[in-house]
């Protein structure tokens, strides 16, 4: 069986990139196609020595430090990569890659990560958060998206199979694109974030400081609990947000950027993690969930199907129902209440798995083959 893979953009090793490396684990002898691959050499190694196939975007001018100023050349670049004589073709969409064109006796399954949240429901905020609410470019850049969603629908209906990431970007799939997908969780590395039973007496947030991840709403909560310690790591433009709600409480602990292994440590120590966005899935959410560690977290998104929460028999974690602080200060309440195993939280995180990936997504092709 012959075996394509197509992968949005190479330029740095982060969560999509993590996929891929599992679908090149399932087809060691698939092609590889990108739009285009500016990867740096340190991260290429889970490619295993490939050299992608790209489209005309890698050669514009600019193109390496801006290639996302040419969205509006995507779908068409896309469309330029010729899938003839693959059998099987599997993509992993969060822009454009589900748009390549196929035919009859190619099975086309397509891993979604998103549909393009910035053309769909998120538009105003997008045009918000760059600036481009008025003015010429606002009005090109309204119109582009314009363009986009209606490619965007019909480039889905030629896929055969979609895969989401997580029930809540099913539903996503289902509103835009009224197309139903089946569910597959992203793999995680479980085993680098492994079990310790003995916690210790403090919080954890960690996080980029960015506005939709609402760090300030857990500092703001933390501040008007005094015997609660917190420990926020991580950094980024809402930093001076999140300071201003943590109001120089002195249970409040700044700790900035750390390296891996300390933020593994303090994971695994932590009595308990905090997660206040709406995620599409929330991977450092398993990774608390695979130190044993519980999880508190806002309950819309992908922490839905990531947390066990009460009245299950073997909770892991509990979810709050609004982003704010007096919804985070109620749950702490319930959460003293609970008694949460470290081994039912690592039991928990198995369910993401690299292994655990790679037989779904193995299956979901399998039961479309002839």
């Amino acid at each position: 069986m012959k075996t394509a893979i197509v992968h949005e953009w190479l330029d740095t090793y982060a969560g999509s990139e993590r996929v891929l490396e599992q679908l090149l684990h399932c087809w060691p002898d698939a092609d590889l196609y990108v739009v285009c691959d500016f990867l740096p050499d340190d991260e290429r190694g889970f490619l295993g020595g490939r050299v992608p196939k790209t489209t005309f975007i890698q050669r514009l001018p600019f193109a390496k430090k801006r290639f996302r100023w040419f969205l509006g050349l995507m779908p068409l670049a896309i469309e330029q990569l010729d899938m003839t004589g693959y059998d099987l073709i599997v993509s992993s969409n969060h822009a454009v890659a589900k748009g390549v064109l196929t035919g009859p006796g190619q099975l086309h399954v397509s891993y979604i990560h998103s549909p393009m949240r910035y053309a769909w429901d998120l538009q105003a905020q997008y045009l918000r958060e760059a600036g481009l609410e008025t003015g010429l470019k606002g009005a090109y850049t309204r119109w582009l998206l314009h363009k986009l969603r209606i490619w965007d629908r019909g480039s889905a209906a030629g896929v055969d199979v979609l895969v989401a990431n997580s029930a809540y970007i099913a539903e996503r799939i289902q509103k835009v694109w009224r197309r139903d997908a089946l569910v597959v969780h992203p793999p995680v590395d479980v085993e680098r974030f492994s079990l310790q039973a003995q916690k210790q007496d403090y919080c954890l947030v960690a996080s980029r400081m960015v506005p939709y991840k609402r760090i300030e709403i857990v500092a703001e909560a933390f501040a008007r609990m005094p015997g609660r310690r917190l420990v926020i790591v991580g950094d980024g433009p809402n930093m001076p947000a999140v300071r201003a709600a943590a109001a120089n409480a002195p249970n409040i602990a700044f700790r900035g950027r750390v390296g891996q292994d300390e933020l593994v440590r303090l994971t695994q120590g932590a009595r308990a993690c905090l997660h206040a966005a709406e995620e599409d899935f929330g991977i450092t959410m398993v990774e608390a969930q695979a130190c044993g560690t519980p999880m508190i977290a806002f309950g819309r998104g992908g922490s839905r199907d990531i947390i066990i929460p009460p009245p299950h028999a073997a909770p892991t974690g509990l979810l709050f129902p609004e982003q704010t602080a007096a919804s985070i200060i109620d749950a702490m309440a319930v959460f003293d209440t609970l008694a949460i195993s470290p081994d039912d939280c690592r039991a928990n995180a198995l369910r993401f798995s690299h292994d655990a990936f790679r037989t779904a997504m193995q299956a979901v092709v399998a039961a479309r083959l002839p």
